[in-house]
């Protein structure tokens, strides 16, 4: 009787058009700081996987479709590399068309004003495993101006697949890696 969902299963997944990919390569540094991040239970749905490309942009394009809760960054080939992410709750989300003006590895934490208004304990703070930027960060910027918006780590991987940040995007630490890897200073981000 046990093989009945291990068969509906296969039957599901077998259509499906999608593909693991191996953990980037991390430094040292990379692998202490992340070993202090407390862990969370990984959701399938929100993995890292090479997909078909469902969104029709052009190669090297970051596409965040907030209502799934994934990010895409489009391949040549018709392929998009996806990864889980978390979004802004809705009172705080942002959707428009950025561009990539930076990126950081384990980058400081500055806070903006209305933050820490709404919020009077949260502080700057240096990088480290602490930082809810995590990892690394693509600071986003709309016609030469900063949004505000960052794509980045986090130290709260339970939240991925969730509406729960201030309006940034929060990718797991080792996602975020591959992502930071990937996409080059000038690339087009498109939220929506």
């Amino acid at each position: 009787m046990r093989t009945v969902p291990i068969i509906a299963c296969a039957v599901l997944l077998g259509g499906c058009n999608f593909k693991a990919v191996p953990d980037p390569t991390l430094s040292a540094r990379d692998t202490a700081f992340m070993a202090l991040v407390p862990q969370a239970e990984d959701d399938p749905r929100y993995g890292r996987w090479l997909v078909s490309d469902p969104t029709k942009e052009p190669p090297g394009t970051v596409v965040v479709e907030t209502k799934e809760r994934l990010l895409y960054l489009v391949l040549p080939d018709g392929k998009a590399m996806s990864y889980g992410v978390t979004v802004g709750d809705e009172a705080y989300g942002w959707s428009g068309r950025a561009t990539v003006a930076r990126k950081a590895e384990w980058p400081s934490w500055h806070p903006p004003a209305e933050m820490i208004r709404r919020w009077p304990h949260v502080h700057a703070m240096e990088g480290g495993p602490a930082n809810p930027l995590g990892a690394r960060a693509l600071y986003l910027s709309e016609g030469g101006r900063d949004t505000l918006y960052r794509i980045h780590g986090t130290n709260e991987p339970e939240k991925i697949g969730q509406a729960a940040s201030s309006g940034c995007i929060r990718m797991r630490n080792i996602d975020v890696v591959d992502l930071f890897n990937r996409v080059p200073v000038g690339a087009t981000v498109i939220v929506r």
